[in-house]
């Protein structure tokens, strides 16, 4: 499945390997990333398609904040990357 704007991906490489990121644009072979906490909106990620898999397609106003290129805040992100990504984040505790 080819990935696209505003999708959520996995990252499968890296020191950001297991955490989920919006696909905020792609060029080319890379996608430039952000979660709103570690890789914010004013400085994304740039990292190559093949260092990713595709966890959802969301329908959610997030992203279709994205999609029409609407502001989107970090805290919007966050939120809607942590209902994804809740179960994800145990494996991390105790």
């Amino acid at each position: 499945m080819d990935v696209a704007r505003s999708d959520i991906v996995k990252s499968i490489a890296g020191r950001d390997q297991g955490k989920l990121f919006f696909v905020m644009d792609t060029e080319g072979e890379y996608l430039l990333l952000a979660d709103g906490k570690s890789r914010r909106l004013e400085s994304p990620k740039r990292k190559k398609r093949k260092h990713t898999v595709f966890a959802a397609r969301c329908d959610c106003r997030t992203a279709d904040k994205i999609r029409s290129g609407e502001k989107v805040t970090n805290s919007e992100l966050r939120r809607t990357l942590a209902q994804f990504g809740g179960e994800g984040d145990q494996d991390q505790e105790g």
